[in-house]
This record gives structure tokens, C-alpha cells and sequence, in this order.
């Protein structure tokens, strides 16, 4: 079977004659497919027959639940635990490792849901659900009538809570499957009915914004299908289930090809020990299909059983012997502050001597090189900005540092200053931390992605190398977290400053390097 390429970008993403190959068949109707990162397995439901069931290499299809409540949409959280959708029961639930089953929401304003149908996480651990009705029709569900009047999206609190209703009750008719881009400043839903996705701006508090039509005409008069499950590749590409298939969207909403099945697919998930295999539910079959590209960087992907998300008491990197190894799936790369005001000629801070030590640094040159490498590698980066709001609100000025960032008008949301240097622009997939003091862990949500993603190991690269870079490195290795610095990865305002941090103060707290080592030890 060929799938069909409408723009080139599409072969970057898959071969166009990639084989289509039968997991598994002889189901009613398969749903929810989610592969378990620790003891690599596909899970799924058939929803009609009331049966979950899992595949895994060595044993093919085996059946692990019966009944299942008719379960559909399932994903893990950061620690593995399994959140499921009941159709039956119009609940969403956490299932841990040891059978205890904890009901996450069932009801809103207290009458009870529709039909929780599919799920997301966050970084944060908030869950994020949709609530369309048709786990309450015959066939998918239980048939009963309904007591909202309405079909939502919902997010339930990181440490658990009533379900918060994200969107307006009437904007969707069966809102489906959702899913973030990788650096989750979007949420993507989908609307079987109307046959198109909606984009949203996800704002500080989790909360929706800017709601937005992403693409519509997700339909066709010759072949079965229409928006179902979806999914968002790691270079933020929107997959989503459809005629024919799977069609892929671009960022910007471009359709990209089609994937083609023999049969109508309902959800779709990547899986495999690199993440590189798209296993697709359809109505009486499970498809797998080898890619190119995989998905985003979910919270459950990293988690290692009984250890999740939790710093590694493993013994230190150690460049003794000049053969330190680095476990890229352990870390995480900190851009800091390489920003136009901070490191350009014409930024506010350019007669600090910062631009041209970090030109003597070539900084942007060796960071960029390094970030590519940890990319390919599997390492997360995260890109963390000093950033405030037209006249410095919030920000005291209680040290020098902060009173002539308030007087130079530095680092204001929105202008060129606090736009990254170029070279530097966050890649899909990657995180973006606001800040505003010089450490990049106070009163950001570092150690949450940090920990959502079960990283212990710092590749810690920016500007100010004895002020953000060492303060960062500080509280790191308090915290418990390796720290790495390579040095050539960082600048200041001129070379006796950095010396000074990079010989003394950092060498207490971090492994102090350059890129071309670390470079070496991520293999």
C-alpha cells in the first residue's frame, strides 16, 4: 500500500512505501493504543467486545481485562500509572501498577459526565479529557440518557480536584481526540462531528485560550473515516485519524500526506523501544507502521518503574579519566539567558563587554552545535528566558543586578531584546522556562518538566556564567541533580569573570567541561 505525499516534508516524516503490517485482528472495534516505555507493550481496548488487551513481541495478543467497563482513550502518567476512559461508566480513572483504582472525575457540577473518551497529560501532571456522548449509545457504551446538555473538554489539577471545564459548552458537538505540541504552549482538539481540529493557547494556570480552527474538511463522500484519535509528532506535526487513514498536518496547518490503512482507524500511538513504530487501532484490526520521526516527548516516556520522574542516586559523571558517559534518555540541556539584550551589540546590556566575550566564547556556535547533537540524542532541551512585562512589574530591586535590568528596560516580553539570539530559536519538541531572577530554578516550572520527564543529569550551557550558570549550577546539586557545565558553552561580561566561576565556584558543584566532551559521552 502507498500512501499518498502532498508536500515533500511529508517523506521526512515517513517512507511513502512504508509496509503496513497486521498486529493483530479478529476485534469488534479497537480503541485507545498505548505502549508501555518500561516493559514494552501495546495496550488497547475493544470497545464493543468490553475486553482491554495488550501485545508484546514475545506473546502476540493475550487479554488482560474483562470487562473493561468499555474503556476507550488510555495514556500513562509520569510515575506509569494508567489513566482510562469508561464509556460504562462515565468516569475518568487511574489504575496503579498494584490493581488499587482511583476515580480521577465522574462528575461535573454535580451531574454526571457524558463519556470521557480520550486524555492527555501534562508536564505538570494536570489531565486534560474530552467528553463527548458516545459512550452513552448502544454498540460503544451503555445506552442511558444524558444529564449535561452540553459535550466539554476538561482538565483535572495536577494533585487532583474537580474537573475544570476548559471550553465554552457549546463550541464542540463530540469533541475527541486532543493533544499538546511539544512545548505544550497548545492544546489540539478535534471534533468528530464537525470534522475539523481546533487549536488553543494554553495559559499559565492550564486554562484555554484563543480558540482557533487548525484545519477542517476532515471528511470525504468516498472513503469512511473522520477525526478520532490524534497525536503530535516531535517536530509538531498533527496526526490525526481520518478518511482512508491518518492524514498529517503541519504547524501550520498544512496538509502534509496521508497515511493509508485497509481499514477505518479510530486512535493511533507511537511505541517500540525507540518510539519510532505508529500502531494504529481500526475497526477489526491493529496496524503498525515504522516511521521516521516520533512523537512528542511525553511525560510517561521517560518513567522508569518504581523510580519515575525521581533523581538518580548513581554515582556521578566523572571526567578523571577522560571517558565520562552520559545517558542521553538521563538528560536534559539548559539554554539560558541567550537572549538579544544579554549577548548582541545593540542589546541593553552590550557595555558589559557580554557580546564580546561570548563572540571570544563563540557561544552561540558551540551551544547550537551541542543542541543539535543532544536533539538527535534524545535529550531534552530546555530553553530558559529572562523575561518581564513592559515596566518590570514584579521585579524588586533589591540587588544592582535587577535595578539596572529595571533602568536599561531589558528583557521586556515581546521585543527584540528578549527574543532569543538567532541560531538559538527553541526547535519542536523543546521547552521554553520563563524567569525573573538569575537562578533558573526560582519560581519556574523547570523541576517539574525536570521531573515529568525523569531527567537527573543537567547539561547546564548560557550567559552570565558566574551569575545564572553558577547560581543554576548551585541549587542543581543541592537538589540532587548532576551538573554538567561546558565551559565553552558559556560566556559573561569578560574572561577573569568567567575564570573565575568556571575554576573555583563551579568545579564544586558541577563537572566542568566542554562541548566536545559531552558530545562524545552521549554516544
Amino acid at each position: 500500500m502507498t500512501h499518498v505525499t502532498l508536500r515533500s516534508e511529508f517523506e521526512d516524516l515517513i517512507d511513502p512505501y512504508a509496509p503496513v503490517g497486521q498486529t493483530g485482528t479478529g476485534f469488534e472495534f479497537t480503541e485507545g493504543p498505548i505502549w508501555h516505555p518500561a516493559d514494552q507493550y501495546l495496550l488497547f481496548s475493544d470497545m464493543p467486545a468490553d475486553v482491554r488487551r495488550r501485545w508484546d513481541a514475545r506473546r502476540g495478543v493475550v487479554e488482560v481485562r474483562r470487562p473493561s467497563n468499555k474503556c476507550n482513550g488510555m495514556t500513562y502518567d509520569a510515575e506509569l500509572n494508567l489513566i482510562v476512559c469508561e464509556h460504562a461508566t462515565s468516569s475518568l480513572i487511574r489504575e496503579r501498577p498494584d490493581g488499587r483504582r482511583e476515580v480521577l472525575a465522574s462528575h461535573f457540577e454535580n451531574q454526571e459526565l457524558n463519556s470521557p473518551n480520550d486524555v492527555c497529560v501534562h508536564s505538570s501532571g494536570a489531565i486534560y479529557f474530552s467528553d463527548p456522548w458516545y459512550g452513552r449509545m448502544p454498540v460503544y457504551g451503555v445506552e442511558r440518557p444524558r444529564q449535561l446538555g452540553f459535550q466539554g473538554v476538561y482538565r483535572v489539577p495536577p494533585g487532583g480536584g474537580a474537573p475544570k471545564l476548559l471550553v465554552d459548552r457549546h463550541l464542540f458537538d463530540q469533541p475527541n481526540g486532543l493533544c499538546f505540541s511539544p512545548d505544550e504552549r497548545l492544546l489540539y482538539i478535534n471534533d468528530t462531528v464537525q470534522a475539523l481540529i481546533r487549536a488553543f493557547d494554553v495559559e499559565a494556570d492550564g486554562s484555554l485560550a484563543n480558540p482557533r480552527v487548525f484545519a477542517s474538511g476532515i471528511r470525504s463522500e468516498l472513503e469512511p473515516g473522520l477525526p478520532d484519535g490524534m497525536k503530535c509528532d516531535q517536530r509538531g506535526n498533527v496526526w490525526v485519524t481520518a478518511p482512508g487513514g491518518v492524514w498529517v498536518y503541519s504547524p501550520a496547518g498544512e496538509l502534509l500526506g496521508k497515511v493509508r490503512l485497509p481499514e477505518l482507524v479510530a486512535n493511533l500511538a507511537w511505541g517500540g523501544p525507540d518510539f519510532r513504530t505508529l500502531y494504529l487501532t481500526a475497526t477489526h484490526s491493529v496496524y503498525a507502521i515504522p516511521t521516521k520521526v516520533g512523537p512528542r516527548h511525553e511525560p510517561y516516556m521517560s518513567a522508569r518503574r518504581g523510580a519515575a520522574g525521581a533523581p538518580s542516586t548513581a554515582p556521578a559523571p566523572n571526567l578523571a579519566d577522560g571517558n565520562m558517559q552520559l545517558d542521553p534518555k538521563r538528560c536534559a540541556m539548559i539554554l539560558q539567558d541567550l537572549q538579544n539584550d544579554v549577548i548582541m551589540d545593540g542589546g541593553a546590556f552590550a557595555e558589559s563587554g557580554a557580546p564580546a566575550h561570548a563572540r571570544e566564547q563563540r557561544v552561540v556556535d558551540n551551544v547550537r552545535r551541542l543542541a543539535e547533537v543532544a536533539r538527535s540524542r534524545g535529550v531534552v532541551i530546555i530553553h530558559v528566558w529572562f523575561i518581564v512585562e513592559a515596566g518590570a512589574p514584579g521585579v524588586t530591586l533589591n540587588a544592582p543586578l535587577f535595578e539596572g535590568l529595571v533602568d536599561s528596560k531589558a528583557m521586556v516580553r515581546g521585543s527584540w531584546g528578549a527574543a532569543p539570539v538567532s541560531g538559538l530559536e527553541p526547535r519542536p519538541g523543546d521547552f521554553i522556562v520563563e524567569k525573573m531572577r538569575m537562578s533558573a530554578w526560582e519560581g519556574t516550572r523547570l523541576e517539574t518538566i525536570l521531573k515529568a520527564t525523569g531527567r537527573d543529569m543537567i547539561i547546564n550551557t548560557g550567559a552570565w556564567t558566574n551569575m545564572s550558570v553558577e547560581h543554576t549550577a548551585r541549587t542543581g546539586a543541592d537538589k540532587g541533580y548532576f551538573m554538567i557545565v561546558p565551559e565553552d558553552c558559556c560566556s559573561t561580561m569578560n574572561a577573569d569573570w568567567h575564570n573565575a566561576s568556571v575554576n573555583f565556584a563551579l568545579q564544586n558543584v558541577s563537572v566542568v567541561t566542554n562541548a566536545d566532551a559531552v558530545i562524545k559521552a552521549l554516544g
